[in-house]
């Protein structure tokens, strides 16, 4: 098939990719508001890990191959109770990459875009990083699914309060991600604490923040049931499908950018590229109307 390449860019574009582009432009321009929905793929361009599968994630973690624990394995609420210092190193981890990345610029033109609209948009997303906040975004227009790295709740859940993570204290061993050194605790019992995430086979999860974003989102969408709204995901995959699910029953168009699971229903304008080229490109295309 023809290609071309982005401007500036070394990213090949099909010619479906380079019509679905143009056509994602003109829908973007005349929307009159945008829902932005994205999974984790969306920060594999801001130097972020891209965990996709046990392969991925043993590749950037091989001590973890070498145990046999896969990410489904770590991301579990049982380690806080089992052993809190693996528990808090592969959380700890995570927290300052997410704390010292910076998202990458296809979130300021996500943004830009959203501003220009006669009504304010939306962000839906199941990332827990924070950096939709980072890059901008008000705090009251997005919705994070799975919950946040950036806030704590008891691992015993005594009670139903969560609070701020401000900083970390302890060291992280680099090889084998344990936690060495005083753990956060809960201001109520004493006990560890845990990030305010929803994990696998996780009863203890505190939704209430969540839920609280989630009623700002059922408001946003009251105001806006009768607008033209367009909604761009990215990098959402179907292996936990949400937020492509949750896109896909959002009325109007939908623009799907993922470099791997581009398709979706009928009507759906798929682009096969990383968030950041499909945006670049999209930015180029608009700027030309």
């Amino acid at each position: 098939m023809e290609t071309q390449e982005i401007d500036g860019n070394d990213t090949p574009i099909s010619e479906q990719n380079s019509n679905n582009i143009l056509l994602a432009a003109k829908t973007i321009k005349a929307a009159e508001t945008l829902l932005i929905t994205a999974g984790a793929g969306i920060g594999v361009d801001s130097g972020l890990p891209d965990f996709r599968g046990n392969q991925g994630f043993w590749k950037v973690h091989p001590n973890y191959l070498k145990e046999g624990l896969s990410f489904a394995d770590l991301a579990n609420p049982k380690w806080f109770d089992r052993d809190p210092h693996k528990a808090w190193g592969f959380y700890g981890y995570r927290y300052q990459l997410y704390r010292d990345t910076l998202p990458h610029r296809g979130f300021q033109l996500l943004k830009k875009w959203q501003d220009q609209r006669v009504t304010p948009g939306f962000v839906v997303t199941s990332n827990v990083d924070g950096h939709f906040q980072k890059a901008g975004f008000a705090a009251a227009s997005v919705h994070e699914c799975h919950g946040s790295i950036h806030y704590l709740q008891c691992a015993e859940s005594c009670r139903n309060k969560i609070w701020t993570l401000d900083a970390l204290t302890f060291d992280i061993d680099p090889v084998n991600l344990v936690a060495r050194g005083k753990l956060p605790t809960c201001p109520n019992c004493g006990k560890v604490a845990r990030p305010n995430i929803l994990m696998f086979g996780d009863y203890y999860w505190l939704p209430d923040r969540a839920d609280l974003q989630r009623q700002s989102l059922i408001l946003w969408q009251q105001k806006i049931i009768d607008r033209n709204i367009v909604t761009i995901e990215m990098g959402a995959g179907s292996t936990i499908a949400s937020i492509r699910n949750y896109s896909e029953n959002m009325p109007g168009k939908l623009i799907r950018i993922n470099p791997r699971e581009a398709q979706g229903p009928k009507g759906t304008l798929s682009i096969s590229l990383p968030a950041l080229a499909a945006l670049e490109a999209i930015d180029l295309a608009l700027a030309n109307f």
